[in-house]
């Protein structure tokens, strides 16, 4: 599925995370385990999105990165979706 130059955001499924931090060693700049040991997006401002569901812009510098997370994680967590119409393109749900 090509999605170059479409608007992609990530969020994370708290419930169904695993805490391996695979994630955050992929990328960083866009995942980060929080005290309670899971991995959470955080925006451009360093600050983690904790609200359930809540979602950070995917960099497109970064995106083999997010992708690869979503593909490796544990806890098959990690959702990659089109801002555009919300349609997920990595992660569980990606058709």
């Amino acid at each position: 599925m090509s999605v170059t130059g479409e608007e992609l955001e990530v969020w994370i499924d708290q419930d169904l995370c695993t805490g391996d931090g695979i994630c955050a060693q992929y990328a960083p700049e866009v995942f980060e385990l929080d005290i309670d040991g899971l991995a959470y997006v955080k925006g451009e401002d360093d600050e983690l999105r904790q609200a359930p569901g809540e979602t950070v812009p995917v960099p497109l510098t970064l995106l083999q990165d997010v992708v690869d997370s979503a593909k490796d994680c544990p806890g098959d967590c990690i959702h990659v979706r089109r801002v555009r119409d919300k349609t997920e393109v990595y992660g569980p749900d990606a058709e």
